[in-house]
């Protein structure tokens, strides 16, 4: 074997640098922590994806809370209450009606808010 690698690094000079253990060693090493280990270069790459995805989920739903926090201020006020309540639910006084017009490709919510 010793042999057969000897008479491989006389037709290929570069392969001399593994015949030293410490860099076969290291070589092992550096595989083994890129590749195979449970905190592997390739894992840890999946890992700080799926922290950015949630990180731009809690950015999101900071804003979500942000626009309800803001909407719940607004509805303290009894005009903005009923004008909610028009909107949204389509409510109405007792003397008045209510026409809902729809058009074509539009949200069947009416989408004001």
């Amino acid at each position: 074997m010793k042999k057969a690698f000897q008479n491989l690094a006389i037709r290929y000079p570069f392969l001399k640098i593994f015949g030293n253990r410490y860099v076969l060693v290291s070589l092992f090493f550096t595989i083994w922590m890129l590749f195979l280990d449970n905190y592997s270069y390739l894992e840890h790459r999946v890992l700080n994806k799926e922290i950015d995805e949630l990180e731009d989920n809690k950015k999101y739903y900071q804003d979500e809370i942000k626009k309800d926090n803001s909407n719940i201020k607004k509805l303290k006020n009894p005009g903005q209450v009923e004008k909610y309540a028009r909107e949204k639910y389509y409510m109405k006084r007792d003397n008045e009606d209510i026409y809902i017009i729809e058009f074509e490709g539009e949200a069947p919510d009416g989408g004001a808010e």
